[in-house]
C-alpha cells in the first residue's frame, strides 16, 4: 500500500495512520530500546468504527515506523484503549520466568436487544518485542455488570506494595484495584465522584508520582482523567488532572474537590497518557494525547486519513503560588528536525509591521520573548493568506493569551470549531515568553515555561503559509525571535509517496 504523505492537510511532524481512523493512544511502552505507540483504530474507514489496536514503534518519538495491527476484535468484542507493562519478573506466567509485554484493554460488545454494551478488562501477551500479540485464553480478567462504562485499564507496578495497580475509568469516577498477576484484580478504592470536572464521561485515566520542582524535592501523584463531550459545553472533550498522595490503595487529591486543572487549555489534546517504563521515570514522564475532539473527530476535512497525536511532551511538576502544577514541554528529540535558525533581537513591533513579510515556512518551531510596552493586544498570525489566518495573541488588560481559529480556513464541518479561545496568563515581570510548533494543520502553544499549554487542529486553505508578529493599540517590544524551520519526519522528501 502506498501512502501519499504530501496531503496539504497532513501533518508533518506528527504521528498520524497511514490511512483510515485513529483516535486514543493505547498500550504505550518502552522496551528493548523501542517507543511502542497503540492506538485505537478503525482499518476499513476514516470514521469511528470497530476497535482495533494500530501499532507504531520508533527509537526517537520522532519517526515512526507502521506495524500490522496488533490487536484485533474476537469473541469478547471490539478492543477499546488500554495500556501495555513490561513485565519484568514473569508475574503473569506468560514468559517462562523471563521479562515480556503484557497488554491490558477493555473489550466491549452490545447486549442484544439494547443500546447497552459490556465491557471487560482483558489481557493479551507478546514474546517478540510487540510484533505479535497472544490473547489470553483466560479473559476477561476483570468484569463489573453494574457499570455501562467501564474501561480504559492504566496498569503499573507498585514498588512500595510489590503488586500491579489498575486505575479504571468507570462513569463519572475512577475504580482502583491491585493485582500480584495480573491475572486476578482486587477492589481496593474508588475516586472522583465529587472531585473536578463532571462535563463529560470520565475516560482514559493515568496515574503516576513525580518530584515537585522548586519545593522540597517531594514526591507528588498526578492522576490524570480525561472528560467526554457534552453537548452542553462547546469545549467538547478535554483532559484534567489531579495533585495528591497514593498509598497504594487510594488516591486523595490534595485541593478542594471542586478545583479544576486543565491538562491543555486548547481544544485538540484528549484521552493523554505516559509511556510505561521509559527512561527516568522517576524524574519525568513522556505524554502524548490524540490530537482531536470528539465534538467534530468524524468530520474534520481530511481525505484518507482522520487523527493525529499531539507532539509527545516531557510532563514534570513544579511549586507555584497556587500551588503544586503540571508543566510540559516539547521532547528534545524534536531539535533534531530543525534545518537552521532565524533571528531578531530587540524590535519594536507597532500596527502595520512587516517584520516577517515574505516568510513562508510551512513547518517551523517559534520561540519569542516580548516585553510590554502600550499594545493592547500582540502576538503572531499564522497560516496567513489573503483572507483567512489563525491569530496566537495576548491580550493585555485581561492578561489572556488566546487562540483564535475563527477565520483559520476550513470550519463549516462543525460550529463550534470556528472560534476563539483563551487562558489566564500573567505577564512575569511584564515580559511574556511564547513557544510555538506549526504544522500544516495544527498548532501547539507552550507559554509560562510550559505552565500553560494550548492545542488546536486548523484547516488552511491551499497557499496560506504567511506568518506576522503583530501588535494591535500600540506596541510591543519584541525582546528576541527565532523561528526554526523543520524538516518533515518522512525519511525521502515530503513530496514522496512513502511505501508501507
Amino acid at each position: 500500500m502506498k501512502t501519499n504523505y504530501d496531503n496539504p492537510l497532513r501533518p508533518q511532524f506528527h504521528f498520524t495512520p497511514a490511512a483510515n481512523w485513529l483516535n486514543d493512544p493505547n498500550g504505550m511502552v518502552y522496551y528493548e530500546g523501542e517507543y511502542h505507540l497503540f492506538y485505537q483504530h478503525h482499518p476499513e474507514s476514516t470514521i469511528w468504527g470497530p476497535m482495533h489496536w494500530g501499532h507504531a514503534v520508533s527509537k526517537d518519538l520522532v519517526h515512526w515506523e507502521h506495524h500490522p495491527i496488533a490487536l484485533y476484535p474476537d469473541h469478547n468484542g471490539t478492543v477499546f484503549s488500554g495500556s501495555a507493562i513490561v513485565d519484568w519478573n514473569d508475574t503473569s506466567g506468560f514468559f517462562d520466568g523471563k521479562a515480556g509485554l503484557v497488554a491490558i484493554y477493555t473489550q466491549t460488545e452490545m447486549i442484544p436487544d439494547s443500546d447497552l454494551s459490556k465491557q471487560r478488562q482483558s489481557l493479551a501477551f507478546s514474546k517478540d518485542n510487540g510484533r505479535t500479540w497472544i490473547p489470553y485464553e483466560g479473559n476477561p480478567v476483570l468484569i463489573d455488570e453494574r457499570c455501562a462504562d467501564f474501561r480504559d485499564p492504566k496498569v503499573f507496578w507498585h514498588e512500595e506494595t510489590n503488586r500491579w495497580i489498575m486505575v479504571l475509568a468507570a462513569g463519572d469516577r475512577l475504580f482502583l484495584y491491585h493485582s500480584p498477576d495480573l491475572k486476578d484484580w482486587t477492589f481496593a478504592s474508588e475516586f472522583g465522584a465529587q472531585d473536578g470536572s463532571h462535563e463529560g464521561v470520565w475516560e482514559c485515566p493515568d496515574l503516576f508520582a513525580l518530584p515537585v520542582k522548586d519545593g522540597d524535592d517531594a514526591k507528588k501523584w498526578v492522576m490524570i482523567v480525561s472528560i467526554g463531550d457534552s453537548e452542553k459545553c462547546p469545549e467538547g472533550s478535554r483532559t484534567q488532572y489531579f495533585i495528591g498522595e497514593f498509598d497504594g490503595v487510594s488516591f486523595k487529591n490534595d485541593n478542594p474537590a471542586e478545583s479544576v486543572l486543565w491538562l491543555d487549555h486548547g481544544r485538540d489534546n484528549y484521552a493523554g497518557v505516559t509511556w510505561s517504563d521509559a527512561p527516568d521515570l522517576e524524574s519525568k514522564r513522556m505524554f502524548i494525547g490524540w490530537m482531536n475532539n470528539w465534538k467534530y473527530a468524524n468530520l474534520i476535512p481530511t481525505d484518507d486519513w482522520r487523527g493525529a497525536m499531539t507532539l509527545p511532551r516531557i510532563l514534570s511538576l513544579r511549586q507555584d503560588a497556587e500551588g503544586v502544577r503540571l508543566v510540559q514541554t516539547a521532547a528534545a528529540e524534536l531539535e533534531q528536525l530543525r534545518l537552521g535558525t532565524r533571528e531578531w533581537n530587540d524590535e519594536l513591533v507597532e500596527p502595520g509591521n512587516s517584520l516577517l513579510s515574505g516568510l513562508t515556512d510551512g513547518l517551523y518551531e517559534l520561540e519569542a520573548e516580548f516585553e510590554l510596552d502600550t499594545a493592547e493586544e500582540f502576538g503572531f498570525k499564522i497560516h496567513a493568506g489573503e483572507k483567512h489566518e489563525t491569530v496566537v495573541g495576548y491580550e493585555v488588560a485581561g492578561g489572556k493569551l488566546f487562540i483564535d481559529r475563527s477565520n483559520s480556513g476550513i470550519i463549516d464541518f462543525h460550529s463550534d470549531f470556528g472560534c476563539r479561545h483563551e487562558a489566564s496568563l500573567r505577564a512575569e515581570d511584564g515580559v511574556i515568553k511564547l513557544q510555538l510548533w506549526v504544522d500544516r494543520s495544527s498548532v501547539e502553544v507552550f507559554a509560562d515555561e510550559g505552565g500553560l499549554v494550548i492545542t488546536d487542529q486548523l484547516f488552511p486553505l491551499e497557499g496560506s503559509h504567511g506568518m506576522e508578529v503583530f501588535a494591535k493599540g500600540g506596541t510591543v517590544n519584541l525582546r528576541s525571535l527565532r523561528i526554526h524551520p523543520l524538516k518533515s519526519i518522512y525519511v525521502s522528501k515530503a513530496t514522496e509517496a512513502v511505501g508501507q
